[in-house]
């Protein structure tokens, strides 16, 4: 592959011209990193195994790693997912856009490689211009886990991400700095009471104001290491994590936001 494609635009208002070089690129199968509102993503047609394939290769991301689907419209929900129950419909009128993942059974279009295996599918849209204008000019969901090399810090700008991957993608839209640099809150909606899997933007307490209980899993207060067999998210198949959330936790209580990288 050639030099990284860099595409700078408009944190506010992205150059539509721009925009659509990048999902050209989505629909043709490449990959494109592009802004959150947490960190940059590295996006590919999340139904298209090959573009999946290339995405986990160019990141050396182990295979039973799944990334998160991102979405531009609430209706591609109902694509991806087996069954969409009241309590998502609730949160994604209230979180989305935003930094909360949510976990589904995932229905049979999502192909075995977008989600490792699992039955399940983590689905988010990002609270970013940019973002969801790639999402609903591609038309595609796009599976984005964060723009770097595997146990690289996640990457905050356009800078970070040609560090790790120039000449490994196809282009980078350049919107300058992320807000948050804290990854989304991922919460499982295929138990009940639903249960989160890994905190980060959207707290524990909003999320208990609107559904009334959530737990937390063993893994997201970093309490035990959790077979990899029975890990139901990204970001939780592997030891790393673990350790991430700790540092995660601590961070929270101890820094300001600005100052946050987590790894992935």
């Amino acid at each position: 592959m050639e030099k990284t494609l860099v595409l700078k635009v408009d944190s506010q208002k992205p150059d539509l011209e721009k925009i659509r070089v990048a999902a050209a690129i989505i629909k043709r199968g490449g990959l494109v990193a592009f802004p959150t509102e947490t960190v940059y993503g590295l996006g590919a047609d999340a139904l298209n195994s090959k573009a999946v394939l290339s995405l986990f290769k160019a990141k050396k991301r182990p295979l039973d790693n799944p990334p998160i689907v991102h979405v531009g419209n609430l209706e591609d929900v109902y694509k991806l997912a087996e069954e969409v129950p009241v309590k998502a419909e609730r949160l994604m009128r209230a979180f989305w856009p935003g930094p909360l993942t949510l976990i589904f059974k995932r229905s049979k279009v999502v192909p075995s490689v977008t989600v490792a295996g699992l039955d399940t599918v983590a689905v988010r849209m990002p609270r970013h211009k940019v973002a969801l204008a790639l999402l609903r000019e591609s038309g595609k969901a796009i599976a984005a886990p964060s723009a770097n090399l595997a146990g690289k810090p996640s990457p905050t700008t356009a800078e970070h991400v040609l560090e790790d991957l120039d000449g490994r993608i196809d282009a980078v839209l350049d919107a300058g700095p992320t807000n948050i640099g804290v990854e989304s809150t991922v919460l499982d909606l295929t138990v009940d009471p639903p249960q989160i899997l890994r905190p980060g933007g959207t707290s524990y307490e909003i999320l208990k104001e609107v559904l009334g209980k959530v737990n937390l899993h063993p893994v997201a207060v970093a309490e035990k290491e959790l077979a990899i067999e029975k890990a139901r998210s990204p970001g939780l198949r592997h030891r790393h994590y673990m350790l991430q959330r700790l540092r995660w936790l601590w961070l929270k209580v101890s820094c300001p936001l600005w100052l946050i990288r987590l790894t992935s």
